[in-house]
C-alpha cells in the first residue's frame, strides 16, 4: 500500500458506557482485518512493573497499590478512583498523557484503509480531535448494569457509581457519527459492524481524509 494512504487511514474512535460490548464489536471488527487500537490494553502496559506509569503511581497514591507480587493492586486503585473524582483526576493526570502518546505511536504504523480506536472515555476526555469520526456503541441502561455485574462479579451500586462517572447516554449520542445498537444478538451486532466495515472502506478513499 502506498506510504501516502498509511499516513492518512481513516480514524475511527470507538466508545461506548461499561458493559455496553466493546470488546466484543472490537473484535469483529479485528475478524474483518481492520486494526484495532485499544486504550484499555495500553493502560494495562503502561502501569506494569517496571513501565512509565509505574513509579508515578506509587508516588502518588502510595505503596498500599502494591500487591504481594510487586504489581499493581488494579482493583483496589479502581475502587478508590471511582468513589472520589478527585482521586480519578489524579490518576488521569498521570496515565493519560502517556496512553495518548501510544495510541499516536500506533496509528502512525497503520497500514491499512482505516483503523478503530477503543477508548471508553473518548469523549470524556475531548480525544474527538485524534479521530474522523466517532462510533458509539449503544446499549440499554438496565442491560449495562446487568451484563456489567454479570461480567465482573460486582454489585448493581458498583456498577452505577461506575456510570455516573461517565457521560450521561444522551450526551454520548448527540456526540456520535456512527452508532451500533447492542441490545439484541450476537447476528444482529454483526451485521451492523459488517455494514459499517463497508462504509469505511468506502471512506477511505474518499478525498475527504487523503492529503495528497
Amino acid at each position: 500500500m502506498d506510504n501516502q494512504h498509511i499516513k492518512h487511514s481513516l480514524r475511527i474512535g470507538l466508545t461506548g458506557g461499561i458493559g455496553s460490548g466493546k470488546t466484543t464489536v472490537s473484535e469483529l471488527f479485528i475478524k474483518l482485518d481492520v486494526p484495532v487500537i485499544d486504550a484499555d490494553k495500553i493502560s494495562h502496559q503502561i502501569t506494569q512493573s517496571g513501565q512509565p506509569a509505574f513509579s508515578a503511581l506509587i508516588n502518588e497514591f502510595g505503596p498500599d497499590i502494591i500487591g504481594e507480587n510487586g504489581e499493581l493492586r488494579r482493583d483496589y486503585l479502581r475502587n478508590l478512583v471511582f468513589k472520589e473524582e478527585s482521586q480519578r483526576k489524579r490518576l488521569e493526570a498521570i496515565t493519560h498523557p502517556l496512553i495518548h502518546n501510544e495510541i499516536e505511536k500506533k496509528i502512525n504504523c497503520v497500514n491499512y484503509p482505516y483503523c478503530m480506536i477503543s477508548i471508553p472515555l473518548l469523549i470524556e476526555t475531548r480525544l474527538e480531535t485524534i479521530v474522523d469520526r466517532i462510533l458509539v456503541i449503544d446499549i440499554a441502561e438496565q442491560l449495562q448494569i446487568i451484563r456489567t455485574c454479570k461480567r465482573d462479579g460486582v454489585s448493581q451500586e458498583d456498577v452505577e457509581r461506575i456510570m455516573q462517572s461517565q457521560i450521561k447516554r444522551e450526551t454520548r449520542l448527540q456526540a456520535a457519527d456512527d452508532v451500533i445498537n447492542n441490545d439484541k444478538d450476537t447476528d444482529k451486532l454483526q451485521k451492523q459492524v459488517i455494514t459499517l466495515h463497508e462504509e469505511y472502506l468506502a471512506m477511505s478513499k474518499s478525498r475527504k481524509y487523503q492529503n495528497f
